[in-house]
C-alpha cells in the first residue's frame, strides 16, 4: 500500500491512500489530516487495508498536486553504504581517501543531518544546484519513514543533491556540500508494509534528461547496502530523539562519470520499483 499527501485544486493539504495507482482516497474524511500521527498506529498496513475497503471521497492522481510527505520530520543521511558510493567519494579527493575508506569498514557508519522538513522539495518541484559549486550531482536514495519509536514505517525516494567539489575540496565543507537551498527531494509516496527482504529485491535508478535527451542513466539494486535496515536506524536514534518521527536517507550506489555535471533546467527521474518515480527540474541557487 502507497500514502501521500496530496492538494486537490482547491483546498488544504490532505492524506491519501492511494488505489490502483492511478486513484487517491481521501483519508481526512476518517479524521486523518497528517502523515505523523498516521505513522505512530501500531498495525499500520493492516489498518490501512480496513480503509482501503471504505466509500472514501476519490480523486484522479491525475488531478491533484503531490507533496513532500513530510511534516515535522527531521531529514538525515547515512553515507558510504554502498560500495560504489565509496569509491566515488575517495576519487573526489585524495586528502578524504582514507577517511571514506575506513567509514565504509567501521562499525559506526556516517551519519549527517540533511533537512528541516520546510525546506524539503516535492515531486515536480525544482532541486537546487549551488551557484558556487562547479560539479554537482543528484544522489538518487531508498528513504526510511520512521516514527518516533525509531521503527520503519515505509520507504520513500530521496533525492540527496551534492557538491562533490565543494565535498571534495575538504571532509569539513560537507555540511555546505549536502545542506543548502532545495538540497533535498523526498516522495512521491510512501510504501507501507513491505518487509526488508522484500525492499532489498527493489531496483533504483536515475535518468537525467537534458534539452529533451538523456544525459546520464544507471541502475542498481538496494540489496547493496552493506549494513542492515535495523543497525542504520539503531545508529540514528542513539542518544536522540525525535518526537515527530524522522525521515533517513540511506545512500547512493549510482554515481555519474567525474565529467558530469548538473545544469539549470536538466530534469532527475529517480524511480524506486516498490514505491514510484520522483521527477524534479533543476534550478540554480
Amino acid at each position: 500500500m502507497k500514502l501521500c499527501r496530496f492538494q486537490p485544486a482547491s483546498g488544504r493539504p490532505r492524506v491519501g491512500l492511494v488505489k490502483n495507482d492511478t486513484t487517491v482516497l481521501d483519508l481526512s474524511a476518517e479524521g486523518i489530516d497528517r502523515l505523523t500521527s498516521l505513522f505512530e498506529f501500531e498495525g499500520l498496513a493492516a489498518q490501512l487495508g480496513s480503509l482501503a475497503s471504505q466509500k472514501l471521497p476519490e480523486f484522479a492522481l491525475a488531478d491533484v498536486k503531490l507533496l513532500a510527505p513530510v511534516e515535522q520530520q527531521e531529514v538525515w543521511a547515512v553515507g558510504v553504504t554502498y560500495l560504489r558510493s565509496k569509491k566515488a567519494r575517495m576519487e573526489e579527493s585524495d586528502f578524504s581517501a582514507t577517511a571514506y575508506d575506513k567509514v565504509y569498514d567501521a562499525p559506526r557508519p556516517e551519519l549527517f543531518f540533511k533537512s528541516m522538513p520546510e525546506k524539503v522539495v516535492g515531486p515536480g518541484e525544482a532541486v537546487g544546484i549551488r551557484k558556487d559549486a562547479t560539479w554537482n550531482v543528484p544522489e538518487p536514495e531508498l528513504a526510511f519513514v520512521l516514527n518516533s519509536r525509531g521503527h520503519i514505517v515505509g520507504y520513500t525516494i530521496g533525492n540527496d543533491m551534492s557538491s562533490r567539489d565543494i565535498e571534495g575540496e575538504n571532509l569539513l565543507y560537507l555540511p555546505q556540500a549536502k545542506i543548502y537551498d532545495r538540497a533535498c527531494a523526498l516522495g512521491p509516496f510512501v510504501t507501507v508494509g513491505a518487509t526488508e527482504a522484500e525492499v532489498r529485491n527493489w531496483k533504483i535508478g536515475v535518468e537525467i534528461q537534458r534539452a529533451g535527451n538523456a544525459a546520464f542513466a544507471g541502475e542498481t539494486s538496494i540489496g547493496q547496502i552493506k549494513r542492515t535496515f535495523a543497525e542504520l536506524v539503531e545508529y540514528l536514534f542513539r542518544s536522540q530523539k525525535f518526537p515527530h518521527g524522522a525521515v533517513l536517507l540511506t545512500g547512493t550506489g549510482i554515481v555519474p562519470p567525474d565529467g558530469f555535471t548538473l545544469a539549470a533546467n536538466d530534469v532527475v527521474k529517480i524511480n524506486i520499483s516498490g514505491i514510484g518515480q520522483l521527477e524534479n527540474p533543476v534550478a540554480v541557487v
